[in-house]
């Protein structure tokens, strides 16, 4: 049996195959957390780290929220586990109001899932069965678009569009097609918020239309602002525009808020700040505050009752998991919720996006490498210059170097891109501007 990693032994940290990492490079020089508290973690050998990333996008009111804490040890004394298949617990019903209370228009019916992933796979599912049920049988194609990222699951890859994390898995889902990205740098560098430059591209959805027939379509998933595929604000009028195509041609529309959901642009849910109501909505990560896995398919009223014209005593929707509203996710999200209104924390990510934006803008200039910055809520992408192939990136080099020096950001192609929790104060945003500073004149 290998040695604990308490031990000292390398060897001890070869059983765990490590999702999205290098294994055997990490192994070298392990990053290991053992405890976090509001803005910071703490690694193994006791230095403190400012969270420019919220975790994984996901820890929006900060680390160690008590409350939350507190919630979760007296959900696992009470009640550790029922299943949601033909009974429940009170926990499901609170959240799923709590859920329903934020979201705009008629996004009222909760479908509980364990991650975004399986969020984004459940979405699709509704979609094909909501158009069977109303008897429109062939509408079984999806469209996706390029540069963005929708989970791990085959049908979240299948619509995702980041190229290195598709092709070692093909053949994916057929019947799936493509809109180009919406960013580009020639007419949107350095842009604050949504570009001006880009509404036309949701026009592309006619040209799928022209080509497959709408009565193919069954959904179109867009984020409402690309996340791992480097922080890409929506170009003004587009998500509109895509709005208008899907309800002229009887095809549902998607957002996938597994990243901008619960405060990221200032409001519950980044359909509101954009005001843009699609028919579906996923989320996850901030849902719990990162604390218990918990994802969720949120349908609007008439994607809903659509199901529920079968025959009572019929199972509406032939889904779900063991885990679904899990209690001690329920608990989590409960109170995670609570804990963004009683601290006002969306409203404080409002206030505080524009002292944000222009700290993180300041960058511009900073190295020559410094291609393009992106900012929209508490979100920023800082864009390097590519390197030969073959050689190493310029962004991993800084990214490494402001670990080093204390502050963790992540990457995404050429990018860095950081989204620190909700709770930030001007110093923490001083902090993160001047050590990637730092870094890309060392290393840049």
């Amino acid at each position: 049996m290998a040695a604990t990693i308490e031990g000292g032994n390398r060897d001890a940290k070869a059983a765990f195959w490590m999702p999205f990492t290098a294994n055997r490079q990490f192994k070298q020089a392990p990053k290991v957390f053992v405890s976090a508290d509001r803005m910071h973690y703490q690694t193994d050998d006791g230095r403190q780290v400012l969270d420019g990333m919220a975790g994984l996008w996901c820890v929006n009111a900060g680390h160690n929220q008590r409350p939350i804490v507190e919630a979760i040890k007296a959900q696992a004394d009470k009640l550790d586990f029922v299943s949601s298949f033909s009974m429940s617990h009170p926990g499901g019903f609170d959240v799923a109001n709590k859920i329903a209370a934020l979201t705009p228009g008629t996004l009222d019916h909760v479908f509980f899932t364990n991650s975004g992933s399986e969020a984004v796979d459940t979405a699709l599912k509704i979609a094909r069965a909501y158009h069977r049920v109303r008897g429109e049988v062939g509408r079984t194609r999806f469209i996706g678009r390029a540069r963005a990222y929708h989970g791990v699951g085959w049908g979240g890859l299948s619509v995702g569009g980041i190229g290195r994390q598709r092709k070692d898995f093909v053949p994916l889902l057929a019947d799936v097609a493509h809109l180009s990205a919406t960013h580009s740098l020639e007419h949107q560098a350095f842009t604050r918020g949504q570009p001006e430059w880009g509404a036309h591209l949701a026009d592309e959805l006619l040209t799928q239309i022209q080509i497959h027939d709408a009565s193919t379509i069954a959904a179109v998933i867009v984020e409402p602002v690309a996340g791992s595929g480097g922080v890409l604000p929506p170009p003004k009028g587009y998500l509109e525009r895509l709005r208008a195509i899907c309800d002229q041609h009887g095809i549902l529309l998607i957002f996938d808020e597994v990243i901008t959901g619960f405060g990221r642009l200032g409001t519950p849910f980044a359909a509101e700040a954009l005001g843009v109501t699609p028919d579906l909505i996923t989320c996850a990560k901030g849902l719990t505050n990162g604390s218990v896995p918990m994802g969720a398919a949120i349908a609007s009223q008439k994607v809903f009752d659509a199901f529920m014209g079968l025959p009572e005593g019929a199972v509406e929707f032939m889904h779900g998991y063991t885990y679904s509203a899990h209690p001690l996710a329920c608990a989590a999200a409960a109170a995670t919720i609570d804990v963004y209104k009683d601290q006002g924390l969306f409203e404080r990510s409002a206030r505080i996006a524009p002292l944000w934006e222009d700290a993180v803008h300041s960058l511009r200039g900073a190295a020559p490498d410094v291609i393009d910055i992106r900012t929209h809520g508490i979100l920023a992408a800082i864009e390097l210059a590519p390197k030969a192939p073959g050689q190493a990136s310029r962004a991993g080099a800084v990214a490494q170097k402001a670990y080093e020096d204390g502050v963790l950001v992540r990457l995404a192609g050429d990018a860095l891109v950081l989204s620190p929790p909700l709770i930030i104060e001007e110093t923490h945003i001083a902090q993160i501007v001047d050590t990637i500073a730092k870094a890309l004149r060392e290393v840049a």
